[in-house]
C-alpha cells in the first residue's frame, strides 16, 4: 500500500488498458470536479467529427469560437453565466468553468440533447464506464470510480471514440503562446492547454509524474482527483479520493508509483 491518509483510488494503466499499479478502492465513486472538462471535451470532439459543431463556430464573446473556448483561450473569466469576460479573445488562458458551461448549452443545441444526456450516451455508454455520470454542470459536476476513468484514459492513449486527427487535435497545443495561472500552481508561461486537456510541456512544478513526457495530457480536479496520458510512454494514471485538493496533494501526487 502507499501511505494515503485518507479513502482513495488510484491506477496506472498501459495502452492496451493492461493495469501496472492499483491501489486504494478502484470501485468506490467519487466526485470528479474538473476532471468533469475531459468527458465534456470528448463529448464536443465526438460533435465535431459527427459534423454537428465545428472548432470554427462562435461560442462564448464575441470573435470566440469552441476552440477558443475548449482551450479557455475566450477570455470568459472564471465563473459567470456565459456573458462575463476578464480578457480579450485569445489574450490569455483564463482558466474557465463558465466557458465549459457555454460549451454544455452549444452541444445541447447542436445535438438537441441535453449535456448529460449526450455524455451518457456518446461516452459515458459506448466506454462502457458505467459510474460516469455528470449530473449538473459539464465544468464541475461528474462523478465515477477510478476503474471507469482508467477505460477514459486508456481512451486518450488508443482513441476509439474519435478518429486520429480528431483525436490528436484535442491534446496538440492551442494557441500555444497564452501566458496564464495553472490553479493551484500559479503563473505559467507559457500555458499549454490542448482543446480540452492541459500539457504538461516545460511546467517545473506540477501535478503530473516528473518522469512523463512533456506530450503529457489530462486534468486535476479541486476533489483531489486526475487523470493524465503520456502518448510517449504509453501510459495513463488515475487518482480520485475523498480529500479536497490541497498540500497533501501537490506534495504527493508527483511521487506515487508507476510501476
Amino acid at each position: 500500500m502507499i501511505d494515503v491518509p485518507f479513502d482513495y483510488g488510484y491506477a496506472v494503466i498501459d495502452r492496451s488498458g493492461a493495469v501496472r499499479v492499483q491501489y486504494g478502492d478502484v470501485g468506490r465513486v467519487f466526485p470528479l470536479a474538473s476532471v468533469t472538462k475531459l468527458i465534456t471535451a470528448l463529448g464536443v470532439h465526438v460533435a465535431i467529427q459527427r459534423e454537428l459543431m465545428s472548432y470554427d463556430q462562435a461560442a462564448g464573446p464575441p470573435q470566440a469560437t469552441i476552440a477558443h473556448v475548449l482551450a479557455h483561450a475566450s477570455g470568459l473569466a472564471p465563473e459567470g453565466d456565459g456573458t462575463q469576460t476578464a480578457a480579450r479573445v485569445g489574450a490569455r488562458r483564463i482558466y474557465s468553468n463558465q466557458g465549459y458551461e457555454v460549451l454544455g448549452h452549444e452541444i445541447e443545441a447542436a445535438t438537441g440533447c441535453s449535456a448529460p444526456q449526450w455524455l451518457r450516451r456518446e461516452v459515458s455508454e459506448p466506454l462502457g464506464m458505467a459510474s460516469v455520470e455528470v449530473n449538473g454542470s459539464p465544468a464541475h459536476c461528474g462523478q465515477g470510480n477510478v476503474a471507469d476513468l482508467s477505460i477514459l484514459a486508456q481512451e486518450f492513449l488508443d482513441p476509439q471514440l474519435l478518429d486520429s486527427t480528431t483525436a490528436q487535435a484535442m491534446h496538440t497545443p492551442a494557441f500555444p503562446d497564452l501566458v496564464g495561472i495553472l490553479p493551484g500552481y500559479g503563473r505559467q508561461d507559457p500555458n499549454l492547454w490542448g482543446l480540452g486537456p492541459e500539457i504538461r510541456g516545460n511546467k517545473t512544478d506540477h501535478w503530473t509524474p516528473p518522469t512523463v513526457s512533456a506530450q503529457t495530457f489530462g486534468h486535476f480536479g479541486q476533489s483531489g482527483s486526475f487523470v493524465w496520458a503520456d502518448p510517449m510512454s504509453g501510459l495513463a494514471g488515475v487518482f480520485l479520493g475523498e480529500e479536497p485538493f490541497g498540500p497533501w496533494h501537490k506534495k504527493n501526487w508527483p511521487t506515487l508509483p508507476l510501476e
